[in-house]
């Protein structure tokens, strides 16, 4: 895990190089490089490996699935979405550069991120590099990020109590990277048509997972310990799992989940993809969860 980590921030350091107008490439570099677990490049890069494929043709896309996530992340934070000051410990972009430059960070990410994939994936046929940035472009859009960010703005304050609501903010603002990181993984791979869905799946429940620990951790956590401002999704009263059900049912929920992530995982014999559930898990037991 921590040699994929390694792996990962070597070469966004090196893709995100410094030049003019500087600003704007340090305040690109500044998110994307933050201390973080990678999840997202990790699991592409694993699920290539799964099946069978060699990582270091996935690692472009996995650096670029980085800063599609680093994008969102500096368009959540802006005081015109969830107007939050923290980011993994660290002053949020717009606090550091201004929140034009915040602004223009992230359209750049948006663009640079499926440049790199073109420019960098030398070992790639024309079939897969078109296949991978159809997902790109899918999760990065109205269809993915875009969407779940609209409807989750959509509902703050407005005392929505439905759960097909709430399913498809998780699915599209928080699973959606993550299949597009399983699958991208996997087509690079060369994988068929079933192993695909089966990363989907994958995909699907890891992501409602990953956002109900999140929205646990949010209730029951500490700034040291997130890195980010907690108590804000009550505060801002947003539709989430823990707001729609409760802490109780929201963990019994989570390690149902869980259980079937580990299932499917199991499949694959992948230490690195159980690892991050593992880790998880810790961290809620850590919190009292």
């Amino acid at each position: 895990m921590n040699k994929l980590i390694e792996k990962v921030d070597k070469a966004l350091d090196e893709y995100l190089e410094i030049k003019y107008p500087e600003d704007i490439f340090k305040s690109m570099k500044y998110t994307v490089t933050l201390p973080g677990k990678r999840l997202r490049p990790v699991m592409c890069l694993e699920a290539c490996r799964i099946f069978g494929g060699n990582m270091d043709d996935a690692l472009p896309t996995a650096c670029a699935i980085e800063m599609l996530h680093a994008q969102s992340l500096i368009h959540d934070d802006l005081p015109c979405m969830d107007n939050d000051d923290f980011r993994r410990g660290k002053p949020s972009n717009h606090k550091v550069f201004g929140e034009a430059v915040a602004v223009l960070a992230g359209d750049a990410l948006l663009s640079y991120a499926p440049q790199l994939i073109i420019e960098k994936s030398k070992n790639l046929s024309s079939e897969t590099l078109i296949k991978v940035l159809l997902e790109f472009t899918k999760t990065a859009g109205a269809y993915g990020l875009i969407a779940g960010q609209v409807v989750d703005i959509e509902s703050e304050n407005k005392g929505i109590k439905n759960p097909e609501v709430l399913d498809f903010i998780h699915t599209h603002k928080t699973a959606d990277l993550f299949r597009l990181s399983l699958k991208a993984g996997a087509i690079i791979a060369g994988a068929d048509n079933n192993a695909l869905d089966e990363m989907d799946n994958l995909a699907q429940k890891f992501g409602l997972a990953f956002q109900i620990y999140d929205d646990i951790l949010d209730e029951i956590s500490s700034f040291e310990e997130m890195g980010k401002t907690v108590g804000k999704d009550k505060n801002s009263n947003k539709l989430t799992y823990v707001s729609l059900y409760g802490l109780e049912e929201s963990e019994k929920k989570l390690n149902i989940l869980f259980n079937e992530v580990y299932d499917i995982i199991n499949k694959y014999n992948s230490d690195i993809l159980k690892t991050i559930v593992d880790n998880m898990k810790k961290k809620l037991e850590k919190n009292g969860g």
